[in-house]
């Protein structure tokens, strides 16, 4: 496959700057797969794991929200959170979950704790997935 460039920035910094062969990613309208001499565009990411093909390898990690954008043959990444599958703390991940499911559980939650539980439950489902993919 022929390679092309990919910069992968968070809010902590760069999780990746290199050549890749692949990216598929979760948009907010479904997953999106790039290849070299892709069309340029520009879209916002949805939760969900990404895939990167490195070196022939494939690499899972989990990203949510962000963009990413495909101009001149660069891919630029810009997710408000991406982990590495050997990354996610796993303990972390579980203690988020049961969290979440705390607070759904409560009848006295109110309509804000209901909707930050329900996506503090979709990140924890998308980085217990992604973990599982090492």
């Amino acid at each position: 496959m022929t390679p092309f460039s990919l910069k992968i920035v968070t809010p902590d910094g760069i999780k990746y700057d290199g050549q890749a062969e692949e990216l598929i990613v979760r948009t907010t309208t479904g997953d999106v797969g790039i290849l070299a001499g892709h069309l340029g565009m520009v879209a916002p990411l949805g939760m969900g794991r990404a895939t990167v093909i490195i070196d022939g390898q494939k690499r899972y990690a989990a990203c949510i929200g962000g963009m990413v954008a495909v101009v001149n043959g660069r891919v630029d990444l810009v997710p408000t959170s991406f982990e590495w599958a050997q990354d996610i703390d796993i303990d972390r991940t579980e203690r988020s979950y049961q969290r979440a499911q705390q607070t759904l559980n409560d009848k006295n939650a109110s309509d804000t704790d209901i909707r930050l539980a329900k996506a503090r439950l979709h990140r924890a489902l998308v980085r217990r997935n992604v973990a599982s993919s090492k």
